[in-house]
């Protein structure tokens, strides 16, 4: 028998399972070599077995469970990971036990005795969804001020557009019945009066929100390895921190220097901290890794969210305002001849933009804002528009014209499909995230968890995708359901092009980094309904097991 030499052998050859490639010259295997770090070959277990293997080898019996390239998260909050380690989750069910107010002041009661939290310390707590608590009517300082005398609390709605505060907490931040309401903001009021009713969301609450949440250095390392383990337990290899702060910019950047990332990072700074991350980081050292960290682009935020109903709409939602306006729309967060300079600006400086957008008045303001930078026919320059969510038609025509990429989220099919309903009708509803017709239009659509707002499960999203059920088991449009294939491909080789990175990511074929997942079940092979139920039992970074079901 010939002993192959050791450039040629393998370090891993995984053998024996379902390889899904998502690369459609080769669309599945039985087996792939890995060599430092990097897919060596792919092809059948006889094949590979005796080409690349050496004494050395490694030998990964996959015993019929499927292998697939590493999961590419397309948008969520990184940073999230960390601060929700220190925060009550009162989300409501099956997420968390947020059911109702008394649940949610109980979940802030135990996080207090938990941590030890002293008097004048902020509580906080997150995912509130006041359109799910048995209640029936809002979370409200009066509610917090009883149980929180001696604390500001502030409890961070699902859509992390908007919290709540109690008394102490809204005089923190300076709100109060003499504070106006800023142009794209909400501060709720009592009726009859100015006084607020502890709610406030969008521009009212997102100068103050990094203040209240921000962590030390030192606690964002040490949280780090804890971030990463979430992600990587749900097969993710590449994540995003999708609206950094000029502050946490460098924390990541020094995490990154002290070697403590070993998934690959994206980060895209908020707007309004771009200008102070670029006097340190210049335009041109953006896009590439350094330590598994870059400086993606920019993000916008450019309306609300519809769950909020602060999304801007060019037709009435069905329901009232959250401040019960009749007739209301939503608003946008950044007026339009602001929207056109930041993203002429933005553009001219050749950084990719991410520009959060839910509601088709806000899409409309974002294609005219792009058209005018970049032209009625412009490069490729992988612009995302986040959410998509309620795009017409005609919109995402235009993102074909544009060469823009929708970056979908079909999560809301299941958490918020029959609160969309409500609001907004099954015409609008059924078209959330269309996914199936950007498909039919050649776009290349990712689709994302939008983590911490909604959990970070992959095999979820792609249920979502598939499937499309509500909580109550409305199916939200199901014209726009599409093949698990599909929804596979908007979290691997498309979020590869999201990024650029298509060239090294995003599917099986060698050349490619080593970023790997396996999971128990061959998706494209089980009942669609049972998706959600395909358990990660392996991650792969660059050939090295970082996430493994059997050691956790």
């Amino acid at each position: 028998m010939l002993i192959l030499s050791t450039i040629t052998a393998a370090d891993i050859i995984y053998c024996n399972g379902d390889v899904i490639t998502i690369n459609d010259a080769q669309p599945s295997a039985e087996a792939v070599a890995v060599k430092n770090g990097k897919i060596l070959a792919v092809g059948s277990t006889d094949q590979l077995t005796k080409q690349y293997k050496g004494g050395s080898t490694r030998i990964v019996d996959l015993q019929g469970k499927t292998l697939l390239p590493g999961f590419i998260d397309p948008h969520s909050h990184f940073i999230a990971a960390p601060q929700s380690a220190l925060q009550a989750n009162v989300s409501p069910p099956p997420v968390s036990n947020g059911k109702d107010i008394a649940s949610i002041i109980a979940a802030l009661k135990e996080l207090q005795a938990k941590r030890n939290i002293p008097k004048g310390a902020w509580i906080i707590g997150y995912g509130y969804d006041g359109s799910e608590i048995t209640d029936k009517r809002e979370l409200t300082r009066d509610d917090l001020d009883p149980a929180f005398p001696d604390n500001p609390v502030i409890v961070i709605t699902v859509s992390m557009h908007g919290a709540v505060l109690n008394s102490l907490g809204l005089q923190k931040v300076g709100i109060s019945a003499k504070t106006p309401t800023s142009p794209g903001g909400v501060i709720a009021r009592k009726p009859g009066s100015m006084e607020p009713t502890g709610l406030v969301m969008e521009m009212a609450y997102l100068p103050f929100r990094d203040e209240v949440l921000k962590l030390s250095e030192e606690q964002v390392f040490n949280s780090m390895k804890a971030g990463q383990e979430l992600y990587s337990k749900f097969g993710i290899t590449t994540a995003q921190e999708g609206a950094t702060s000029a502050a946490d910019v460098e924390t990541l950047k020094k995490a990154a220097a002290r070697g403590l990332l070993y998934l690959d990072l994206v980060s895209y700074p908020l707007f309004v901290d771009a200008p102070k991350v670029l006097e340190k980081n210049p335009p041109n050292t953006w896009g590439a890794y350094n330590n598994h960290f870059k400086l993606g682009g920019v993000k916008f935020v450019a309306d609300g969210s519809p769950q909020a109903r602060t999304a801007y709409f060019t037709k009435p939602y069905l329901t009232p305002g959250p401040n019960g306006q009749a007739n209301w729309c939503g608003e946008p967060s950044i007026p339009q001849a602001m929207l056109d300079k930041l993203v002429k600006m933005v553009y001219d400086d050749n950084l990719q933009i991410l520009v959060h957008a839910n509601g088709d008045a806000t899409i409309d303001m974002f294609l005219s804002a792009y058209e005018k930078a970049a032209g009625p026919n412009p490069p490729y320059r992988r612009t995302t528009v986040v959410h998509s969510q309620f795009i017409r038609l005609d919109q995402l025509k235009k993102y074909v014209q544009l060469k823009l990429i929708p970056s979908f989220y079909t999560d809301h099919t299941f958490f918020f499909g029959d609160t969309h309903v409500k609001n907004l009708g099954k015409e609008r509803a059924y078209f959330l995230s269309p996914m199936k017709t950007a498909l039919a239009l050649g776009l290349r659509p990712t689709n994302h968890t939008d983590f911490a707002v909604l959990p970070m499960d992959q095999m979820l999203t792609i249920w979502t995708a598939v499937n499309r059920t509500s909580r109550s088991g409305d199916i939200i449009g199901p014209d726009e359901r599409v093949k698990p294939m599909d929804a596979l491909r908007a979290i691997t080789i498309n979020a590869a092009y999201q990024y650029g990175e298509e060239k090294t990511k995003g599917s099986i074929e060698p050349g490619k980094i080593a970023d790997l997942v396996i999971l128990d079940k061959n998706p494209l092979k089980v009942n669609p309904n049972t998706i959600k139920d395909v358990k990660v039992l392996e991650t792969i970074k660059e050939g090295q097991t970082v996430y493994s079901a059997a050691a956790a």
